[in-house]
């Protein structure tokens, strides 16, 4: 018990001084409905500073100005920094909204029109501009198996066979 106690200790005091810089993207294939569902989790400070830098208004998550602006400039944001083909086919992914979880933000998108996922190839270079420190971990969801990968700047590509 006080050993446990003193590692979190250790990893919060640690945490405080070296702050980490990390996104979460779970890629699911949904045979069901034929799509590609994709859900990004970023600590919303790192994209509220990150937009801020795109704007000439103020980034506000929680309590935007202009919620429509809001949601247009995540969408562009993403879709400029996550790009991703399947089955060697460049797709395009469908903005579907977002929502706020505690200190994080969870962003969605859809791909309609996905059958098979056999290969998967992502090029991604989010939040690389606000933080040369960002990690980003992937976890795909394919035919019944689950694949992860971490990208840490500045690498930007990775690729997922099933």
């Amino acid at each position: 018990m006080v050993n446990s106690l003193v590692q979190w200790l250790s990893v919060a005091i640690i945490s405080i001084f070296h702050p980490f810089y990390v996104s979460v993207v779970d890629i699911n294939q949904n045979v069901k409905e034929a799509t590609v569902e994709v859900s990004i989790r970023i600590f919303t400070p790192d994209l509220e500073q990150t937009l801020q830098k795109y704007s000439s208004s103020k980034v506000d998550i929680a309590h935007p100005a202009d919620k429509q602006l809001l949601e247009k400039q995540i969408s562009n944001y993403i879709n400029q920094k996550l790009q991703l083909k399947i089955n060697n086919q460049a797709v395009t992914m469908q903005y579907v909204g977002h929502e706020i979880q505690m200190e994080s933000v969870w962003i969605y998108f859809e791909i309609p029109k996905i059958t098979q996922l056999k290969k998967l190839d992502i090029n991604c270079n989010l939040l690389y501009d606000f933080q040369n420190l960002q990690s980003n971990i992937f976890h795909v969801k394919a035919n019944g198996n689950e694949k992860s990968y971490k990208l840490d700047f500045p690498k930007t590509s990775t690729s997922f066979e099933f």
